[in-house]
């Protein structure tokens, strides 16, 4: 069982969040509050630190991990941004709201044989600080067992995750609301409805979605 790093995010200094950004992308795994639920990440290219979160999660290696961003320009390093990406993306960024788009040549090993990558700039003050610090993206899912309830408390995150996540980042209780998911990789698809609804994200977008 590895030492696992706990920290109250209210009282981290800004060493402490330049020094989680490093670990993350030398491969640190964390968990840490999202404006959604308590997710489970590393950085985006640490491939052996990936396999450990779906070793961790006891989650299927097929399934794609959400690729979360410190900004907009972070993302454009990794996805191919169409303008109504871009509409969207400035709507909603820092947000509930993950849109897949094409990789570029840089993110196409991300997409793990999907058709594109899922990215999300997280409306947490806290994690955009270290997004933000990183020197490439996070590679993030949901700090949760396959199969059971997404977490949003730190008693459960800490019984589940402390000896085998390499930090823990508490940040009290989440109140979730799931993000609405799209995928621009095509013709305009709405996978989920979540913390953006249909009708705003088809105004933004200035055209109908199809939904899943």
């Amino acid at each position: 069982m590895s030492k696992t790093r706990i920290f109250k995010i209210s009282e981290m200094t800004e060493t402490d969040i330049l020094s989680a950004a490093h670990a993350l992308d030398e491969g640190a795994v964390v968990v840490v509050p999202t404006d959604t639920v308590y997710g489970i990440g590393t950085g985006a290219f640490c491939e052996e630190s990936i396999l450990r979160i779906y070793q961790i999660k006891e989650r299927p290696a097929t399934s794609p991990l959400q690729i979360l961003t410190g900004s907009v320009a972070q993302a454009k390093a990794v996805a191919e941004f169409s303008a109504g990406a871009e509409r969207l993306a400035q709507a909603y960024w820092p947000g509930a709201i993950t849109i897949i788009l094409p990789p570029t040549a840089k993110g196409k090993s991300l997409t793990r044989g999907f058709k594109g990558n899922g990215l999300r700039v997280p409306g947490n003050p806290f994690l955009v600080n270290i997004l933000s610090r990183m020197a490439h993206p996070m590679a993030c899912t949901s700090a949760n067992l396959h199969g059971q309830p997404v977490l949003t408390d730190e008693e459960t995150i800490l019984k589940t995750f402390d000896g085998k996540a390499d930090y823990i980042f508490l940040g009290g209780q989440l109140s979730p609301t799931a993000s609405s998911v799209v995928d621009l990789t095509d013709k305009p698809l709405l996978l989920r409805e979540g913390g953006v609804s249909r009708a705003d994200l088809e105004k933004t977008l200035g055209q109908p979605f199809t939904v899943k």
